[in-house]
């Protein structure tokens, strides 16, 4: 294979490194999802400051209160019961009789329903990685001969588990920095990212059996792998370009909820793509060549 392949397997390795060092000091910034809490949107027809609104919410515990868009507000506290909730948005409404604020949206979400949904989260995914492992392993069985369809599997997984760690680490900063939570739509926005990627994935491997069907398995196997990855450059790049656009859309022109979900499957579905040719092709490669 062409070096560029090892140049950018390792710049991707690197990026991996990268991103769990900052989720280990960092940390993920946890929505209500999964520590438990409230969460009430208000619209108003003229926002006042921020500042004033955050000192009318002072005595409610843990309340953090962020602007969406240019009349909206968010605030999160810890959970608050029925008479507390009705509590807070009377004082906005009380402290603020000119701004016409509106109540649009309130969840709470208790400290063990979160823990639960955190437990439920990892093994979902957890759960998907196998279940990847055993699709690929019994598709590409017959391949064996050539390369055994258990390493096709795992150099999946590793580009899987790429496309996933960068966004995480990539959230831990925006987090950090910015106070940007990780909700159970960021699940799911996981989720969706492994199945775009492999997709990817799967793709490549399969015009690899097609190729050596063809008389490639008489040729260097790196040289398949790659004749492969040229083969199917034009259709991943015309897939991705065309979800990006309306990803795109979402993310600029969407409402706050979904803002960050369309974020990370940005980040995610490039990575699947690129993942694909330059994580899994290149480390499948290496594998069989070893052997």
């Amino acid at each position: 294979m062409p070096k560029v392949y090892t140049f950018m397997f390792w710049f991707s390795i690197s990026l991996m490194l990268l991103s769990i060092a900052a989720t280990g000091i960092f940390g993920l910034k946890l929505g209500v999802d999964f520590k438990g809490g409230s969460v009430m949107e208000v619209q108003f027809a003229n926002r006042p400051p921020i500042t004033d609104l955050q000192n009318a919410l002072k005595d409610f515990p843990g309340a953090v209160s962020s602007a969406v868009g240019d009349k909206g507000l968010i605030v999160r506290t810890n959970e608050l019961s029925e008479a507390q909730h009705q509590q807070a948005l009377n004082a906005l409404k009380s402290n603020f009789p000119q701004a016409g604020a509106q109540e649009k949206q309130f969840s709470s979400v208790g400290p063990a329903i979160g823990s639960e949904l955190k437990h439920k989260s990892l093994i979902a995914i957890i759960l998907v990685l196998l279940g990847i492992i055993i699709y690929i392993a019994f598709v590409f069985r017959k391949l064996a001969r050539a390369a055994s369809p258990w390493k096709m599997g795992v150099a999946a997984i590793v580009a899987l588990m790429h496309d996933v760690i960068i966004p995480v680490g990539v959230f831990a900063i925006l987090g950090h920095y910015y106070g940007i939570e990780i909700s159970g739509v960021f699940v799911a926005a996981a989720l969706t990212i492994l199945g775009f990627s492999v997709s990817d994935t799967v793709v490549i491997f399969d015009r690899v059996r097609e190729n050596i069907i063809r008389g490639g398995s008489r040729e260097n196997f790196g040289a398949v792998v790659h004749r492969s990855v040229m083969q199917t450059l034009t259709r991943s790049l015309n897939t991705v370009f065309t979800v990006l656009l309306s990803l795109f859309a979402i993310y600029f022109f969407g409402g706050e909820s979904i803002k960050y979900f369309s974020l990370a499957l940005i980040i995610g579905i490039f990575l699947g793509a690129y993942s694909s040719i330059f994580v899994a092709a290149p480390l499948l490669v290496w594998w069989v060549d070893k052997r």
